[in-house]
């Protein structure tokens, strides 16, 4: 389900932030359109803040049962003849409930899931590959696929790579309460990538200060966006911000006049 909400700010940049605040989402969860660009006017006669408006996604309301209908007895069966019991002698007092299985360990039971995963998934491709996990910061996961020739685990700008990651982290976090995030990569890839990444980003800014128009990238997936998100953040007279839904989500490259680094 969409909604969204306006803001106003003394640029464009501050208006995106106040609504960010006010939602408690980053930039990349958001779709942004500027309704109003501030201006200054004359000796401030004129000005007016910038208005843009942000549209969120929330997860769609689960239509709850009656309480009242839930609650409702249900038919009782016929009643069927109760089997004998054995008279209890006091010599022999009723056995104590066996004690509930202790919970394998968290962390050693997830890796266990995400290996077994994988390991099947990759059978099933027919690739060669090791496992190679390793705890990150923050509850996350980091997966290393090494071995040889895994280009075919990487695909056309590491878009198998991101199903693989997609798949493995839909099918471990299934079922539980806490999510975890899975991080794949292979030879690689991911750093390269980002150094790629935060280059174009660099080149496109100059551009957008340099002719002082909007520039949309190509679709990119929730990680790359954030790359040039983070990249630009402090990058003086640009914004960012992204727009359209998946699988074409881009992030848009804007001249805002006026924000500097800090």
């Amino acid at each position: 389900m969409l909604k969204w909400i306006e803001a106003t700010g003394r640029t464009e940049d501050a208006a995106i932030q106040n609504a960010l605040a006010q939602l408690g989402l980053d930039r990349d969860s958001v779709s942004v359109e500027v309704l109003e660009r501030a201006r200054s006017g004359f000796l401030g006669i004129g000005s007016s803040p910038a208005k843009v408006k942000v549209t969120y996604e929330v997860p769609d309301e689960v239509p709850q049962k009656d309480p009242v209908s839930a609650a409702a007895p249900q038919p009782a069966p016929a009643p069927a003849p109760a089997p004998e019991e054995p008279q209890e002698s006091p010599s022999q007092p009723a056995p104590a409930p066996a004690p509930a299985a202790a919970p394998k360990a968290a962390a050693g039971d997830l890796e266990d899931r995400v290996r077994a995963f994988l390991t099947g998934l990759l059978e099933q491709m027919q690739v060669q590959a090791d496992v190679v996990i390793t705890p990150k910061a923050e509850g996350g996961i980091l997966v290393t696929l090494e071995g040889a020739k895994l280009g075919a685990l990487i695909g056309h700008r590491g878009e198998t790579l991101d199903a693989i990651q997609q798949l493995t982290n839909y099918a471990v976090n299934r079922g539980r309460t806490h999510r975890v995030r899975i991080h794949i990569d292979a030879e690689n890839y991911r750093a390269k990538r980002e150094e790629s990444l935060k280059r174009l980003a660099n080149k496109v800014a100059a551009k957008v200060v340099k002719y002082r128009r909007n520039i949309t990238l190509e679709p990119m997936n929730a990680y790359e966006r954030h790359v040039i998100h983070e990249t630009l953040q402090d990058y003086p007279d640009v914004i960012t911000y992204s727009t359209g839904t998946e699988p074409n989500r881009r992030t848009v490259v804007a001249y805002s006049r006026g924000k500097h680094a800090y």
